[in-house]
This record gives C-alpha cells, structure tokens and sequence, in this order.
C-alpha cells in the first residue's frame, strides 16, 4: 500500500504528492520544517517542534493557515491513515507557488503545507553499540549577524557542505565552528560533551538550532542529578572529553568515540551516553500527543482513510 501523504488539506498517494516547480521552496528554500519522532503511539514533544515551526514561520513572515492544535490533529492523522505508531514525521511548509521572482509578495496563495510520515535510520545499528567517528568541518556555521540558527528553515547549504566534507572523510558526521572558532553544533545534530561528570552543551547563543531533543536531554540529565552546563568550548575540548555524544530527532543520542583521529577517552561509549540514552528513550515513549488523544471523529475519518 502506498504511503498517504498530507498535501495542503488533502491526503494523497506519495507518488501523487507533487508541488509546483514555482514554489518559493522548491526554488528559493524560502520556508521551515521539522522533524519529528513517534514511539509507541505517541508523538513526542508534538507540541514543542509545532510551536517552533510556528515560531520560524513568524520570523519568515509566513502566515500560517490553521491553528497549532489543528497542526497537531493533522500530524497525528497522518499516522493513523498510515497505521504508523512508530515513525519519522517530516513536516514542511514552504510560502507557496509565485512566479520566478525573490519577492515574497508574489506568491499570493497560502503556504504549501506538506505532512509525511515514514520510517528513517540515520545512522546504523553499530554505531549506536560502538560509536561514531566525526571531523571538523572547514565549512563555518551561519553566524548569527546574518541568519538566525534558530529558524529552522529550508535552506540546509552550509549544513550539508559540512556533510559533504563528513562524507568525503569516511566518517558518520561533521562538527560546525563558528567564526571565532568555538564548537557549535554537528551539521544534522546537537553536540554534548562530559567532563568530570558535568555535562555541557554550546550555549545557544552561539546560533546553533536548539534541538527539541537536546532540550529534552538537558531536563532528563538534571532529573538525574547531573549537573548541565551550556556554555562556549573549542574543539580542544572536545578531543579531552570523558565522553562526547550527538543528539537529534533522528539521531537520538548517538556516542562519538573518534574526533579528528583523536581518540575520546578509550574509544568506547562512555556510561553517562548510555545512561543518557536509555532514559530519554523512556521519555520519549511518553511525553507527548498520544494518537488515543486525537478526536473521534479525526479518528474515525483517519481509520476510514488507512482502510482504502
């Protein structure tokens, strides 16, 4: 059965879900998106990654044209009509169709709102029992005087130069600097490291993205009595670390044995990754929208939909 794609109001066959080769998206990056998780059922932090779309949406001037409980309830049908409790939700607006011109105000219809859900693997099972290797990347990240990193938009150039660079070294993901050279953030992921049993994270005014998943660690980590610093390192520190670790919608946490050549501690993942991991993935599992919660009639009209 083919995937069910949400498509502006509509849900339509994946290969049936086409957008105009005019959409400020497609040609100008010109929108925001999230990524998002569902485990057993429940979407996690739904409400955190809606409201930061939402927020992105504001800073790009893009009105959005349903509420951000209706987005939820759009979400969450989504994977009813797919018969998905666990899975990857890519959601995208983009301005919408205009003509071949830069200026916004030419595209007068709503956004393209595009909901999919589907099933993702970023990074092998492996990786996950030993480790990653990672490099720093040449490629700097956006500072913050020209673009915010908190806006979460559809232009991913400079991230996937960085990738790009990962994937020309032979290794699982790429460390961002800044201008000033202090550790940002990983061209897909957030980047933690430990040190004496302190956990410290870039501070966001960096211009990283602040990953719901990173956030969602932070307050999982001081539930366990970790204390968690976010503060301004260099890629020195990195090297020194008792241990490193990635985190991220799609990533979750992710160890980070090897930088640079420079082996993290023992080259093994260390027992606060671990631990980290097991309990945020506990976390997940139920914090969040739960599809019980949808409304019975979205319900009823989701489980009529999948049925087809």
């Amino acid at each position: 059965m083919s995937l069910k794609i949400y498509l502006n109001g509509e849900f339509v066959d994946k290969e049936k879900a086409i957008v105009s080769v005019y959409d400020h998206g497609y040609l100008y990056g010109d929108g925001t998106f999230e990524g998002i998780r569902a485990y057993k059922g429940c979407i996690f932090a739904l409400r955190e990654h809606i409201v930061r779309l939402y927020n992105s949406a504001k800073t790009l001037m893009i009105d959005m044209p349903m509420t951000i409980e209706e987005m939820e309830r759009q979400v969450a049908k989504t994977l009813v009509v797919n018969n998905f409790e666990d899975a990857y939700i890519r959601l995208v607006v983009s301005r919408g169709s205009g003509d071949l011109g830069l200026d916004p105000r030419k595209c007068p219809n709503k956004p393209t709102i595009v909901i999919i859900s589907d099933k993702i693997k970023l990074y092998p099972d492996e990786f996950y029992q030993r480790g990653l290797e990672v490099v720093t990347a040449s490629t700097r990240r956006t500072p913050v005087d020209s673009f915010n990193g908190k806006v979460k938009s559809l232009n991913y150039l400079n991230n996937i130069m960085a990738r790009i660079e990962a994937n020309n070294n032979g290794v699982g993901e790429a460390i961002m600097l800044n201008h000033q050279g202090y550790v940002v953030e990983c061209s897909a992921d957030n980047i933690f490291i430990v040190k004496n049993n302190e956990l410290i994270t870039p501070a966001p005014y960096l211009g990283l993205l602040e990953g719901i998943t990173r956030n969602s660690i932070i307050k999982v980590a001081r539930s366990l009595g970790i204390t968690v610093k976010e503060e301004v390192f260099t890629i020195h520190d990195v090297y020194n670390a008792d241990e490193v670790f990635l985190t991220g919608s799609g990533a979750e946490v992710v160890a980070v044995v090897r930088a640079d050549k420079r082996m993290i501690a023992n080259g093994i993942p260390g027992q606060m990754t671990k631990t980290l991991r097991e309990n945020f993935i506990q976390y997940a599992c139920s914090y969040g929208y739960k599809l019980s919660d949808l409304p019975a009639e979205d319900m009823k009209n989701a489980k009529a939909m999948a049925a087809k």
